[in-house]
């Protein structure tokens, strides 16, 4: 049944995230953690760039990439997928570590045939895959964008979802076999059941409708308990939304274009961007694109789903 989301209401306690790491990224994408690495990775989709943060060293850098970086997966083997505009590519980034720069190893090319889509939001399910949505680029804003699951074993293969302008929100419950999406302009987030062996999926609903006006659903990730952390673009905040569709807390940030959330344990880390800000609210919001946290009062983090890679 669809469900739409509870107003937060005056009484809710305020929480607010800080900054952690001043990238100033244009479009700062695709956080997660890495447990092997005790580091944050995420993109800069505009720079572009693949980052990455030792936490324990408070150390950040960055490798330049050839083309749009929209998501990032970790490999069972330590490696990296990344989904660049028109493919996905595999990286060893352990080994050039030292490097200015990494060698990328193509696995798919996605949609070759229409230049004005590129690949967005993606998250590793819960069976050696990754699911991800493709971007409409063009001007009159046509859905074009599709979604499709990638594994070693099946190769790419096209979910039967609708066309979307741009997808986002893609995570899984701890079930896998429930799955989340949106189209952000839509305002609102769906859920469907995720058939990973058949790359199919069924049962399309409503989860929640976004209390805000003007406001888009970006990133999200689903937390130990099954509730959803979703990234809302132009609000300046991230909101938890529990099973059924209630608000549980909204985690309010310094800048207005939260872009993906990830968890760590407690901590609550969520990517920014800058692109599209005007002068005035960059003078407003100086560290825009940068990477913010926020301690909760007890654990959330679920252990990052990985992607076999060949």
């Amino acid at each position: 049944m669809p469900m739409a989301a509870s107003r937060s209401g005056d009484t809710m306690p305020s929480h607010a995230a800080s900054l952690l790491v001043d990238c100033r990224c244009a479009l700062g994408e695709s956080i997660l953690y890495c447990d092997q690495r005790h580091a944050l990775l995420w993109a800069d989709i505009l720079a572009p760039a693949l980052w990455h943060y030792d936490i324990d060293r408070g150390l950040a850098r960055s490798w330049p990439m050839p083309a749009p970086l929209g998501c990032i997966g970790l490999g069972t083997d330590g490696r990296l997928l990344l989904g660049l505009a028109k493919g996905l590519y595999c990286v060893d980034i352990d080994r050039h570590r030292r490097s200015e720069s990494v060698p990328l190893t193509r696995l798919a090319g996605v949609q070759v045939d229409d230049p004005l889509t590129r690949i967005n939001d993606g998250r590793a399910d819960r069976h050696g895959g990754v699911v991800f949505g493709t971007k409409s680029e063009y001007a009159d804003g046509r859905p074009a964008g599709r979604f499709f699951q990638y594994r070693a074993d099946r190769g790419l293969r096209e979910l039967n979802l609708p066309a979307a302008t741009i997808p986002n929100s893609i995570c899984f419950d701890a079930s896998g076999t429930r799955m989340y999406f949106c189209d952000s302009p839509q305002g609102r987030i769906l859920r469907c059941r995720y058939d990973a062996e058949r790359a199919q999926v069924d049962d399309i609903e409503t989860f929640v409708v976004l209390d805000v006006a003007n406001v888009e659903p970006d990133g999200s990730v689903v937390d130990n308990e099954d509730a959803v952390w979703n990234a809302q673009w132009g609000a300046g905040r991230v909101v938890r939304y529990l099973p059924d569709g209630r608000i549980d807390r909204i985690v309010q940030l310094p800048v207005s274009q939260p872009s993906c959330p990830t968890l760590v344990g407690s901590i609550l880390y969520v990517s920014s961007a800058r692109v599209g800000l005007s002068p005035s609210q960059l003078t407003e919001q100086p560290n825009a694109g940068g990477i913010f946290c926020y301690r909760a009062e007890r654990a959330f983090g679920r252990r990052e789903d990985r992607v076999r890679l060949p």
